[in-house]
This record gives structure tokens, C-alpha cells and sequence, in this order.
């Protein structure tokens, strides 16, 4: 079983900077691909970032583009999405997922079956 959970949102004024956590409690998921997805009010939730168990592989959207990074520390057991010059456009709700195809640094929700409660990020203008 895993059981993800999210930290590190906040409110932060546009142009600044955050960095979301995701753990396991079950210190289970070193061997599983982890994707970070946002869900903004009227709008679906939507890709952000991903990367493999290992770290090899990592995609993000194109918004996330040179903006985010996502990297992994297994030894920690922890998921970081890191959050440079954040916009108004990037508030919502950030998920972070889980995926038992550990190689594969999936950007469709449907390879993930695991799914933490999210944190909220707020950006202001």
C-alpha cells in the first residue's frame, strides 16, 4: 500500500519561489514512477511533472517547462517539485500520484493509481 502525502504549499507572491514534498508513510514507493498533477477551480486536473523511480526519466508540461523541476531522493523517501517564478496561473491544488510502471515518467492520470490528498499553492499578483 502506498499512502502519499503532500507539503510545502503556501501563498507566495508572483515571481517567487516553493517547494512541494511528497512522502510515503509506508515507505513503499522508491520503486514507483511519481507525478505531480494540479487542479485549478473549472478546470480539469491537469499534468504537471513526472519522473521515474530512478530518476532517469522525468517529463513535465509545457507550462512547468523551465519553471518547475522534479527530483527524488530515495534515500528519503521523498518527491520534490521545486517552483520558480510562480505566476497567478499556477493556484491550485497540487496532487502528488504514484505509479507501480516505475520506469515510465507518465503524464496521463490514468497510469497512477495511487493519489495523495494534495496541498494548496496560491500565487497573487
Amino acid at each position: 500500500q502506498v499512502r502519499l502525502v503532500e507539503s510545502g504549499g503556501g501563498l507566495v507572491q508572483a515571481g517567487g519561489s516553493l517547494r512541494l514534498s511528497c512522502t510515503d508513510s509506508e515507505r513503499t514507493f522508491t520503486s514507483y514512477a511519481v507525478a505531480w498533477f494540479r487542479h485549478s477551480p473549472g478546470k480539469e486536473r491537469e499534468f504537471v511533472a513526472a519522473i521515474s523511480w530512478d530518476g532517469v526519466n522525468t517529463d513535465y508540461a509545457d507550462p512547468a517547462k523551465g519553471r518547475f523541476v522534479i527530483s527524488r531522493d530515495n534515500a528519503e523517501n521523498t518527491v520534490h517539485l521545486q517552483m520558480y517564478n510562480l505566476k497567478p496561473e499556477d493556484t491550485a491544488v497540487y496532487y502528488c500520484a504514484a505509479s507501480a510502471f516505475a520506469g515510465v515518467a507518465a503524464a496521463s492520470r490514468a497510469w497512477y493509481k495511487y493519489w495523495g490528498k494534495g496541498t494548496q499553492v496560491t500565487v497573487s499578483s
